[in-house]
Formats: structure tokens, C-alpha cells, sequence
């Protein structure tokens, strides 16, 4: 039996609308078609969050057809027809002989299409950021008479601002995150091996919150004692003692939509330095949600960060926060000095004031937010404290 449409993370209009977008600038580029390759940007444009992207798959809008056209492989395009809000005559598979052979992949599918469709000579927009040289080298090889434009980026920006759809499943994710947050502060004690109190984590991040389960797994930071000065390290097969500090990151995710938190723990009091770095932290965090409005640039948040932070005594290298909503990290807009992207409202980032000191130790503590019309809406709810266990 044919595989049925499953349920959709929004409605058919709201991907068109999204499309609609990417043609407009295809237009101005005087551009015929766009073929994606990041998954991400898949995820954004058709509701796809299988990840099949390890051998060559791609999608292919053009100016010219209300739909896109997903090419990828067989075993996964009932997958596709199943998530997608898609007809099914526009998931086209290619076959298995294409997986695994030196001479073609499943990229040959692909300029095949384009070629079908009468495109050999036309403008093609490609994700070249996300092929590798002999990639790159065989579709300007096999289409040598089409205009080639790089647009890499195209798609990537056209996601930071969220529509209110997805600012209601970015909600939801959140809810998840700050379930899996509390969870954590349950669970961890002297004694308790590391990979118990992951399992705990993961449970949660995988049942939801408010009665949306989580839809993936995101990966989840656990930098404990003596490794927190670390940043992004897993569990380890260490067990939790008393004076053990914890630094976790974790994201609820629904529908590949992440939404980003770190919390620090201290099991027993914490020491004289963290608390003090906590509070600046906090002193920080606070001028920077004070900036977060439209109108401002992501620079004037991480100043505003800065100066209240130097002004007590510390420095922090790494930037303040970053876009997010699908894929945890979007590659866009960053809360550092320089960046003038200016703030509107439905932008989504991670204000992610994590500093890392001393090889064995640092601190984390971050927040999701919302530019709303006026100001921001923080998205995660977990109390902004050092936890001391």
C-alpha cells in the first residue's frame, strides 16, 4: 500500500509562503531555479527532517512551478512523501545503483533533472557551501552552458525572521527544554553516574512538555568537573561527587525547531569565584535583554553585555548569542561586536553568555529569546540561578 501524508508541523500555505520568498529573490537575481542542499534549509521549504543527507539528495525550486521538486534516494522517498507537504509526483527517488559507485552518485540525478526540465542553459542557483570541490566541479562540468550563481546564504537569511507559526513551535520546544533543565536539577547528586543523569535528560527531552513530545534529540553538553572548562564535551564515565560543578547546554526540539539553554550546578555550595561569576553573568544578561529590541543591531546587545560585565571585573571572548530555530544554530546573525544586523521583530537567537576561563574551569548560562514588537519575549522559563544541589 502507498505510504499515507503524515501530519504536518504547518499547513501548506505557510510553505508556499516561505517558497514564495526564496522565488522573489530568484527573481531579482534573474534566477530560473535554486537547487537546495542543505538539510536545514529542506526542513524549511518542505517539513523534511529525515536524515538521509549523508549521500547526495537535493531540492529543486523554480520560478516557473508552484512546487518544489525533492530528488533523493529511493529508500528514502517514502519518507519525504510521508513528512512533506508535497505531491507525491514531485518526489522523485533515484535509484540504489547510484549509491556507493565512483563513476555516478545520486548529484548525476539531479543535473539530469535540471536538464529535463530545460534548464541546462538557463541561471541555476546553487548551495555551493554545502558541496565538496568534485561536487562542485561535476555540475559545472555536466551543465557547462548554464549560468551558475553561488546562494549559499539565500535561504539561511530568509529563515531569521520566524513567521508566528513557527514561534508557536519554537514555544513548544522551549517547554521541552525547561522540562529537561528541572530534570537534570532532580537527578544529579553525589554519586550518580553522569550517564544516568544524561539518560534522565534525554527521557524528558524525548517525552516533551505540555503534552508535545519531543521530535528529536538534540546533543546534549555535559561538562563536569574537572572539564568545565570545556564547552561543548559529552557526559564522560565519571561519577558526580560532592564539590562536582556541572555546565550543561541541552535544546527541546519539535520538528527540528531547537531551542537552546545552559544552566550551572553545584553539587554542595558552590565556590566564592563561580558565585561571583554568576553574578556578573546575571548583571550582563540583564543589559543585554534591556537592548534586545527592534531597531538596535545584534552589536548593541553584545556591548551592552560587555560594558557591564568589564565594568565588574572580567572579559569574555566569544560572542554573546546567535540565531536559532531549526538545526539548534542558525548561521546568520551573532550577538558580537561588528555585527549590524538590525533586530526586527520574530527574530529568534540564543543569548549565550557562556565563558570559559581556565582550562578547568568556566561557566554557562543562556537564554532563548524573541524580538517582539517593542522589546523580548525570553522563550525558556528555567529560573535564572546557580543551582546548588
Amino acid at each position: 500500500m502507498p505510504i499515507s501524508k503524515g501530519p504536518q508541523a504547518f499547513p501548506r500555505t505557510e510553505f508556499l509562503r516561505r517558497i514564495s520568498a526564496v522565488k522573489a529573490e530568484l527573481a531579482r537575481r534573474n534566477v530560473d531555479a535554486l537547487v537546495v542542499f542543505n538539510a536545514h534549509n529542506l526542513t524549511y521549504l518542505t517539513g523534511y527532517t529525515t536524515p538521509s543527507g549523508y549521500v547526495p539528495e537535493g531540492l529543486v525550486v523554480s520560478v516557473h512551478e508552484e512546487e518544489p521538486t525533492f530528488i533523493l534516494r529511493q529508500m528514502d522517498a517514502p519518507a519525504a512523501i510521508h513528512q512533506t507537504f508535497m505531491s507525491r509526483e514531485n518526489i522523485i527517488p533515484y535509484p540504489e545503483e547510484l549509491i556507493g559507485t565512483p563513476e555516478k552518485d545520486g548529484y548525476d540525478a539531479i543535473i539530469a533533472f535540471l536538464h529535463e526540465k530545460g534548464l541546462e542553459k538557463r541561471g541555476i542557483a546553487l548551495e555551493l557551501g554545502d558541496l565538496r570541490f568534485h561536487e562542485v566541479t561535476k555540475f559545472k562540468t555536466r551543465l557547462p552552458n548554464a549560468r551558475i550563481e553561488d546562494c549559499s546564504n539565500l535561504v539561511t537569511w530568509l529563515r531569521i525572521v520566524k513567521s508566528d507559526l513557527e514561534v508557536a513551535v519554537m514555544r513548544e520546544a522551549a517547554a521541552i527544554t525547561d522540562a529537561a533543565m528541572m530534570r537534570a536539577a532532580e537527578v544529579m547528586r553525589a554519586g550518580v553516574r553522569e550517564a544516568d543523569a544524561v539518560a534522565e535528560i534525554a527521557a524528558t527531552l524525548a517525552r516533551g512538555a505540555n503534552g508535545r513530545p519531543g521530535t528529536n534529540i538534540a546533543e546534549i553538553a555535559f561538562n563536569s568537573s574537572p572539564r568545565t572548562g570545556t564547552a561543548h564535551i559529552p557526559w564522560s564515565e565519571d561519577v558526580l561527587r560532592e564539590g562536582s560543578q556541572i555546565n550543561i547546554e541541552l535544546g527541546g526540539v519539535r520538528h527540528k525547531y531547537a531551542v537552546g539553554l545552559m544552566r550551572t550546578f553545584s553539587i554542595g555550595k558552590p565556590s566564592q569565584r563561580l558565585q561571583r561569576v554568576h553574578d556578573a553573568h546575571i548583571a550582563g544578561m540583564d543589559a543585554a535583554l534591556e537592548a534586545i529590541r527592534p531597531g538596535n543591531t545584534c552589536s548593541d546587545v553584545a556591548n551592552a553585555f560587555y560594558r557591564v560585565y568589564e565594568r565588574l571585573g572580567y572579559r569574555k571572548e566569544s560572542r554573546c548569542g546567535y540565531a536559532n530555530g531549526i538545526g539548534w544554530l542558525e548561521p546568520t546573525a551573532s550577538f558580537q561586536k561588528g555585527d549590524m544586523t538590525v533586530l526586527k521583530p520574530n527574530m529568534t537567537f540564543h543569548l549565550m553568555l557562556g565563558n570559559w576561563f581556565d582550562e578547568d574551569f568556566g561557566y554557562m548560562i543562556s537564554e532563548s529569546i524573541r524580538v517582539t514588537e517593542s522589546g523580548v519575549e525570553v522563550l525558556t522559563k528555567t529560573p535564572r540561578k546557580l543551582f546548588a544541589l
